[in-house]
């Protein structure tokens, strides 16, 4: 089987979606799937990749870590043909996603579309930020949804959000797995040492992209309350992005960053360690449509406070693993962290329990099941006779659905805000 996967995040970015891509390729390449991954081209990315194309994009896009990448190109076109994907599996609804789209119906493959992220919570990066352009993005990738064969979400909280939304092609639950055996090497005490962080204190830490849709400023403040009240407590954050010097300025001003480490960005051992050195995980992001880092915690044994929402709900059992709130305030989010550092020990077992319901096994399983299904019965045109003029009619019909999708979400952004100002005037 050879499937082509198609994103516009990839190592070395520090994010859910490309540590999903990695995730899939190594355990799909694992069983013996042949993976080509289109994406953008970053900053120190790897000087060799196995079957990795990179197209050229704007780096840093509007002050962000994201690529924007440049249009479809010949030479990638030709690199497609010449792997012949069985299944081409899109990770994103723009960019590189309308390049999948194409490829998908100029070769008559099914098109996988994994909708990773609410992507209205990120309009923000794009000048001009509106109610009316969360619309237009709600109603584009709902679009590019309903043109896939297939579409897989991370977890049932979003396959019922795209579902009231108009997703109407089938939506599979697949969470990205955790590779298990990777939390078996690292050393939570040797971590520690080497970051100058004791070892008889308690540790309440946190991973992910340092970004404002995060909710970190809330989450800062309410472990500073924490750092104030009990001495013994330091706080660990791993991760890149704009926030995280705001918050290590809010530890300095709080008069408590000398109990504060902040490393960076961490991969392989050294980031299952940091995983280990913690007590507890800290999650306040409400955003989220997977709490992959949350199943990458309890693998490492180390509960979990987190806001009930969508990606923390499926993961944390509250009183079980962790603590899941309810729309908390700071001091309720506080009280709960001091509460779990004094029950994290009772938890250990039922966190790995969890970790080992959402191994990369299991969700990788699921996923080739899928992709079989769609090779032998899911191809979105009658093959025909595959020559140039067929494959240039699909091409021509594959534009035309992309520009209808963009059309009807203009339309639904406009038609909101023309009946919101008409409600405005007549008030």
């Amino acid at each position: 089987m050879k499937v082509l996967f198609v994103t516009n995040v990839y190592t070395p970015h520090v994010g859910g979606v490309a540590r999903s891509v990695e995730a899939f390729t190594k355990q799909l390449r694992h069983l013996g799937v042949e993976v080509f991954i289109v994406a953008p081209e970053f900053e120190n990315m790897p000087e060799q990749e196995e079957n990795v194309m990179r197209v050229a994009a704007l780096q840093h896009f509007n002050g962000s870590d994201f690529s924007v990448v440049y249009p479809f190109t010949g030479k990638l076109r030709q690199a497609v043909n010449h792997f012949a994907p069985d299944v081409i599996h899109s990770h994103h609804p723009f960019l590189l996603g309308a390049t999948a789209m194409r490829m998908a119906r100029i070769e008559n493959k099914p098109l996988v579309f994994t909708h990773h992220t609410m992507y209205e919570d990120y309009t923000h990066y794009v000048p001009g930020d509106s109610e009316a352009l969360k619309r237009f993005t709600i109603q584009l990738a709902t679009s590019y949804a309903n043109m896939a064969q297939a579409v897989i979400a991370p977890s049932a909280s979003t396959r019922d959000v795209l579902t009231s939304r108009g997703v109407t092609t089938p939506i599979h639950v697949v969470p990205t797995g955790v590779a298990l055996d990777r939390f078996e090497l690292g050393s939570g005490s040797g971590f520690r040492d080497i970051m100058g962080i004791p070892r008889d204190v308690r540790v309440i830490g946190h991973v992910g992209r340092l970004a404002p849709e995060k909710n970190l400023h809330f989450l800062t403040e309410a472990v500073i309350e924490l750092m104030k009240r009990r001495y013994d407590v330091w706080f660990l954050y791993v991760g890149s992005g704009p926030v995280g010097t705001q918050m290590l300025e809010m530890f300095e001003q709080a008069g408590v960053s000398q109990r504060v480490c902040w490393p960076g960005a961490l991969q392989g051992r050294f980031l299952t360690s940091a995983y280990k050195a913690m007590d507890l995980f800290a999650f306040a992001s409400i955003t989220e449509t997977q709490g992959m880092v949350l199943t990458e915690a309890m693998a490492a044994g180390t509960p979990v406070v987190a806001i009930n929402a969508p990606g923390a709900r499926e993961v944390v059992r509250d009183g079980i693993n962790g603590r899941l709130l309810s729309e908390p305030s700071r001091q309720d989010y506080c009280n709960a962290l001091e509460h779990t550092i004094k029950e994290a020990p009772n938890w250990t077992q039922s966190c790995k329990e969890t970790a080992r319901d959402y191994s990369i096994g299991v969700s990788t399983h699921k996923l080739l099941e899928l992709y079989q299904y769609l090779i032998d019965f899911g191809h979105p045109y009658d093959a025909g006779k595959d020559d140039a003029w067929h494959k240039s009619m699909r091409f021509i019909a594959a534009e035309w659905e992309i520009i209808k999708g963009v059309a009807n979400a203009a339309d639904v952004a406009m038609s909101t805000l023309e009946e919101s100002n008409e409600v405005n005037v007549s008030v």
